[in-house]
């Protein structure tokens, strides 16, 4: 039995939307923030979220950035540190959505990196950090696999498959995310010497067959955190592990969880 809460709220002077997940039974313990991709939605999480909250017992927050879903739309393009600029505004996402303790962040491509983000700079504000297909840096295969987006957007149905999930907003969402990636003055984005400042335990997953990145960032991110790290790179998988590999993702997400608040009944990831 799932519980679910549809709501906007204000955070950063924009109108965002929101999703809480209240599992019945319930466990004691964290909330599960999902924070995600740069072209990504709630509805875009399809069932993963319940499911994952469901299994560990914990509600869950899924919500939509500005510029995405049902959230507000761009006003204009994106700078080079938008990311940034999200993870300095996920401290008021949480105030204004109740969720008082850490968090365990859960995030896909974008919202990897900006969970990533989050926990360097309020190392004392999450309890764990959980990244799919994130990146610490840009590689070649990154900006050859957003060109290829850009002409599938031009040339196929790419565009009404997105505006299911954005609405008419949809060219706002796509430039926002694709012409910022491909501007110049972003080539040299890097987070790495950030990654020192984190401390909690992080779990890094990646798919093998990951089009826009390459195990290099999974092995930045556990070079370079200083807490406690595991990686997991899914053979013949891209870059939605949770879509495309969801019974493997969700038992290692859900083991991960149970042993890092201390579930006395699930054995750590070997």
């Amino acid at each position: 039995m799932m519980q679910r809460q549809r709501f906007d709220f204000q955070a950063a002077g924009r109108r965002l939307h929101a999703e809480y997940l209240q599992p019945s039974p319930k466990r004691l313990g964290p909330t599960l923030v999902f924070l995600h991709e740069g072209l990504g939605s709630i509805a875009q999480w399809k069932t993963f979220p319940i499911r994952l909250c469901n299994a560990c017992g914990f509600p869950g927050l899924v919500y939509e950035r500005w510029g995405f879903g049902n959230a507000e739309p761009l006003s204009g393009l994106r700078q080079p540190d938008y990311l940034h600029q999200e993870a300095q505004i996920l401290p008021e996402v949480l105030e204004r959505c109740g969720v008082n303790k850490p968090p365990v962040l859960i995030g896909h491509s974008d919202g990897g990196s900006i969970a990533l983000l989050f926990a360097a700079a309020y190392p004392d504000r999450v309890r764990a950090v959980i990244t799919e297909a994130a990146h610490v840096f840009v590689e070649d295969v990154t900006l050859a696999g957003i060109r290829a987006a850009k002409a599938m957007y031009r040339a196929t149905d790419l565009r009404d498959r997105l505006a299911r999930y954005h609405g008419d907003k949809v060219d706002s969402t796509f430039r926002g995310w694709c012409d910022t990636w491909l501007r110049p003055d972003f080539r040299d984005w890097n987070i790495v010497a950030e990654l020192p400042s984190i401390v909690c335990p992080v779990l890094v997953m990646q798919g093998k067959e990951d089009e826009y990145g390459t195990p290099a960032q999974v092995k930045a991110i556990a070079a370079n955190v200083s807490g406690s790290v595991e990686t997991r790179l899914i053979p013949g998988c891209g870059h939605v592990p949770h879509l495309q590999a969801a019974e493997l993702v969700l038992r290692d997400m859900e083991r991960f969880i149970m042993h890092i608040t201390h579930s006395p009944t699930l054995e750590p990831i070997p």
